[in-house]
């Protein structure tokens, strides 16, 4: 949310292509004005200068990446845990005023977690468990959900440098990025998409490397406000989106004061704590994740460009089942659900061996991962054979 949805499904874009002009061809019977790609990647640049549109709507995230062990989701109330996002359906409500005004609300089963912030008020409300907590620090709070938190001003360029080249208007961005996709990139233009009861137009980006698992990536953009209304990611002989996040209903209709306002109902339990206190209660500590992070990063290097990019850092199926500081256990050793995860994966992982040594590789639709027994971690949006190559290298 610090960047927004419409900046987030642009920097999508952006990272997808790699590296000479494209030329976009308009598909079906339009029925928005014919754009080229170049120009609706320029329209949602411009769009997104300056932050997030002031709207309301229901966001639907669906999620089939073949994680093996994992169980389908079939409810549109799954868990809110980031191993429970993997897979199934789950919906988020969001408002949007503007002005460091912003509410999410998460259903569950009999359940709803939301979040309010209004100003310098930022309150996180668990109707399960009939808690509210006033989050202290709200000016950061509030900074984060409306774009303006630290780090803001080199936002989404440092999640991807070499995919936001630095240049001065949107449309001299948008070229340039088109202009590098052309070996690696097919790009295409529909204008008769609907989405979320708005015309729209669709961009798909597909690979050419044939060693990519991505098929393609579809971004639809509002006819109107060019607001990017879906992003929607395809796995190889694959006929649905293996994951796919957008609007099933939105308004560009400011929302009204009242959804901004929460008072804790009777009866409830009222508590107050910093962000940080309150990262560390759900198992995310910002300094060890910064630390860990920090570590990651230092030992990580990427052969490779664009769609078949593959990372590599040292690591060990140790370094995989010791995840908590040593010692400790049960609830303080981090998420059940995330060790779920790990556990699965380790066990429908299949031996590989070659010139390069052996290890034991896991591949979901999207993604193939590659532990050696010589202690490194190979991954990328690649198929297990490029992997292969990559450690031989």
């Amino acid at each position: 949310m610090r960047w927004g949805v419409p900046i987030a499904a642009v920097a999508v874009v952006a990272g997808a292509v790699g590296a000479g002009p494209v030329i976009a061809a308009v598909q079906g019977d339009p029925v928005l004005p014919e754009r080229t790609a170049e120009q609706l990647l320029a329209d949602a640049l411009q769009a997104t200068k300056s932050g997030p549109t002031p709207m309301s709507g229901t966001v639907l995230q669906t999620a089939s990446l073949g994680v093996p062990g994992l169980p389908e989701v079939s409810s549109g109330m799954g868990g809110t845990s980031p191993a429970a996002l993997l897979t199934g359906s789950h919906e988020l409500k969001v408002w949007y005023g503007g002005d460091e005004r912003l509410r999410l609300a998460m259903p569950g089963r009999m359940s709803e977690t939301d979040l309010i912030v209004n100003g310098d008020q930022a309150w996180l409300w668990e109707s399960d468990s009939s808690t509210a907590t006033r989050i202290k620090d709200t000016g950061e709070a509030a900074g984060h959900a409306s774009g303006k938190g630290p780090g803001h001003e080199s936002g989404h360029e440092s999640g991807h440098p070499e995919a936001l080249p630095t240049a001065a208007t949107p449309q001299q961005i948008a070229k340039e990025v088109l202009q590098r996709a052309d070996a690696d990139t097919a790009v295409g233009v529909s204008s008769s998409e609907k989405v979320a009861g708005r015309d729209a137009y669709q961009l798909t980006l597909a690979p050419k490397d044939a060693s990519s698992l991505v098929k393609e990536v579809k971004l639809a953009l509002d006819g109107e406000t060019f607001v990017p209304l879906r992003v929607q990611v395809y796995a190889k002989s694959a006929a649905e989106p293996a994951f796919e996040v957008g609007f099933t209903s939105v308004s560009f209709t400011p929302p009204a004061p009242e959804n901004f306002t929460f008072t804790p109902p009777p009866g409830a339990k009222v508590k107050e704590q910093s962000l940080d206190e309150l990262a560390k209660g759900l198992g995310a500590d910002p300094q060890a994740r910064q630390e860990k992070g920090g570590k990651i990063a230092e030992g990580m290097r990427t052969v490779g460009k664009g769609w078949t990019a593959v990372a590599v850092l040292p690591f060990s199926a140790q370094d995989l089942k010791g995840l908590a500081p040593q010692g400790q256990t049960g609830e303080e050793a981090g998420s059940p659900e995330a060790q779920a995860v790990t556990d699965a994966l380790l066990k429908s992982a299949t031996p590989v061996s070659g010139p390069w040594g052996s290890g034991k590789v896991v591949r979901t639709k999207l993604v193939s991962a590659l532990l050696t027994d010589d202690g490194r971690l190979l991954f990328g949006a690649v198929t297990p054979e490029k992997l292969t190559e990559v450690a031989g290298r």
